[in-house]
């Protein structure tokens, strides 16, 4: 049965390209949505970016034809905008002023139309498509990429196996992928593992997987800064955060797994004692980017200070950790160790020889983190951290967030890796608070 699949804004400005993702089905952009396009085009966001691309996309379309009458795709499909000049297919206690409603309305009249095709309305608005399904119209959101919508890549496996394969593991430092043939078709470049044993003996090992073979943690005993890993994802993640042959590292977690305080010790821990990057540069978002931040009083430092103060407050944790030594804030600043930016002023740049940490990297588009990884120089490292389930940005969710997008891309690239950390560690009371509420 041929499909009809309604678009919601939400899709355009997640992806503009959604119009070729449905194979040779018809595809209907309700005139509300386009509404909706016209009002963020202005945006200088990645929003923005994506309305008038979407835009631009429909104008080179419409020189093939007239959209409201419909345009073949390349894949067979069909493209119409779809302009109802009759009134709403809406019950009187649903507002027909809002926007969202008019696109549901849209969604009910084709199906009422078109009794032989099977109508399913696109977005990534869930209270939207809650609502569409109690009115009978089938739902689903934007997955786009080829990413799993349920499932996010963590970084790390665990096999089990016998006793005395952890022995061969410890005495020749490698695992072979003829002991365990039908494990090793399903690891990736980098990924973490736990060699357990399945048996009474209760052997275990941590190792990670380089491409050919299983090898030992080469930092399994390495605290950098005197930050010592307290589980065992927080060992896999200074593994990764270690690696200089690893250049593009992605860690997630909730609040209070350690995603921050890892990541600045060991790129203090590369920068002071290694002296193998020139410093630490860390930004993360204050604003959409491209936006100035010029509505807050002061300087700068004084305008960017509520922003970075989990930032400061990581390094007064690893500071106290060195206690005897020189290190202060003021004093890693003014030794140009580290630098604390907005990302409202990373592009353009070319940053060479650091190790860059993009903190809260969740509440970043696509577009956003592909600007920031492009400014990357050589010789240069950079790190994304965040928590996927936890986002401010309304137009992201877990999926579509720039952080889950590199760890979802990025996971068979040999110089990438990535980590979900599970277990807080902050706190008693933050871990429970975590879990609980």
């Amino acid at each position: 049965m041929k499909k009809i699949y309604v678009i919601d804004t939400n899709v355009l400005l997640d992806d503009p390209e959604a119009v070729f993702d449905y194979q040779d089905n018809e595809v209907i952009i309700p005139l509300a949505v386009l509404e909706e396009l016209d009002d963020q085009k202005h945006k200088t966001s990645d929003i923005g970016y994506n309305a008038r691309e979407t835009s631009r996309i429909l104008d080179g379309l419409s020189e093939k034809g007239k959209l409201n009458k419909g345009i073949k795709l390349e894949n067979g499909g069909c493209l119409k905008i779809l302009i109802d000049k009759k009134e709403l297919r809406l019950p009187p206690h649903l507002s027909a002023t809002k926007i969202d409603n008019r696109i549901l309305s849209a969604a009910i009249k084709l199906k009422e139309d078109n009794e032989d095709k099977k109508v399913i309305m696109v977005s990534n608005d869930i209270n939207l498509r809650l609502i569409a399904n109690a009115f009978d119209i089938e739902t689903k959101d934007h997955k786009g990429n080829g990413i799993n919508g349920e499932e996010l890549y963590d970084g790390f496996t665990e096999i089990k196996t016998k006793g005395e394969i952890i022995d061969e593991f410890y005495s020749n430092n490698q695992l072979s992928p003829d002991k365990i043939d039908d494990e090793f078709d399903k690891l990736f470049i980098h990924q973490m593992v736990q060699l357990s044993t399945y048996d009474k003996s209760q052997k275990s090992a941590l190792g990670r997987f380089d491409g050919e073979n299983i090898v030992p943690l080469i930092f399994d005993k390495k605290s950098p800064m005197g930050i010592v890993p307290l589980n065992r994802e927080q060992k896999f993640a200074i593994e990764l955060l270690l690696n200089d042959d690893i250049k593009v590292v992605t860690v997630s977690g909730k609040a209070g797994t350690g995603k921050t305080l890892l990541a600045l010790a060991s790129g203090l821990q590369k920068v002071i004692n290694d002296k193998k990057y020139d410093r630490v540069l860390i930004a993360r978002p204050v604003v959409p980017m491209g936006k100035d931040i010029g509505f807050l009083p002061g300087s700068v430092e004084e305008k960017l200070e509520p922003w970075m103060q989990p930032i400061l407050d990581n390094l007064n944790l690893i500071i106290h950790s060195n206690k005897g030594s020189y290190l202060s804030i003021d004093q890693l600043i003014e030794n140009d160790f580290i630098q604390i930016e907005a990302l409202t002023y990373i592009r353009g740049r070319s940053i060479p020889n650091q190790y860059i940490i993009i903190d809260e990297a969740q509440n970043l588009s696509k577009h956003e983190v592909k600007t920031i990884l492009t400014r990357v120089g050589k010789n240069s490292k950079i790190i994304l951290t965040g928590d996927p389930f936890q986002i401010d940005n309304p137009y992201l969710n877990k999926v579509n967030n720039g952080l889950s997008h590199v760890a979802n891309h990025f996971y068979k690239v040999e110089i990438a890796g990535h980590i979900m950390l599970l277990k807080g560690e902050r706190s008693e009371i933050a871990k429970i608070a975590s879990e609980l509420i």
